[in-house]
């Protein structure tokens, strides 16, 4: 793993969303998906801040604030699974948590999740083509892929690298807010 020259980041401490229902949040993450509950806090307006186990020292948070709006769909948050329409959130918006899972339990934990009575949507085979996503596995898939909604509707993914990932992966230039990659951009 390269080192970062600016800041020693140590992965991920912890990612905060914000749910309806804290004790349906809490029977969802660790009764469906098995995770510990490590911290609980009061906020002073009656709000709650839980944290939740993901393994390897990172965490999953949830707020619940007695007054906060209602979710929205297809704005804030996903409207439909992956591989099932369209996934655009608005800008600053958070489109969805993957969990990186081992490639060698995937199939298990689909059945997992199946027989819990999560709804998944389509195992999605990443790879290189214009549409992103291959029929059938072969060896440029990068990453495996099932999607499903928690209770709130955030979209949740397990994910399991197939391979690694070297300087060839990086070969875009990033979008301007007009559209354009970056370097055509700076000459328009």
């Amino acid at each position: 793993m390269e080192a970062n020259p600016e800041f020693e980041l140590q992965g991920l401490c912890h990612l905060a969303l914000v749910c309806e229902d804290m004790e349906r949040t809490v029977d969802f993450y660790t009764n469906v998906l098995g995770m510990k509950l490590k911290k609980t806090i009061g906020l002073p307006n009656g709000g709650q801040h839980f944290f939740f186990d993901m393994g390897g020292d990172q965490f999953l948070a949830f707020f619940w604030f007695p007054d906060a709006p209602k979710r929205a769909p297809g704005i804030a948050s996903s409207a439909v699974l992956p591989g099932l329409g369209d996934i655009a959130t608005a800008h600053a918006s958070m489109n969805h948590v993957a969990f990186k899972i081992p490639l060698d339990k995937f199939d298990e934990y689909k059945a997992k999740l199946d027989a819990k009575g999560v709804e998944t949507g389509p195992v999605l085979e990443h790879d290189d083509s214009p549409r992103g996503v291959a029929e059938t596995y072969h060896e440029g898939v990068y990453v495996r892929s099932m999607y499903f909604f928690d209770p709130d509707g955030v979209l949740l993914e397990f994910a399991a690298w197939t391979r690694e990932l070297n300087d060839g992966d990086v070969n875009l230039a990033p979008m301007t807010a007009a559209g354009v990659p970056a370097a055509q951009g700076a000459s328009a």
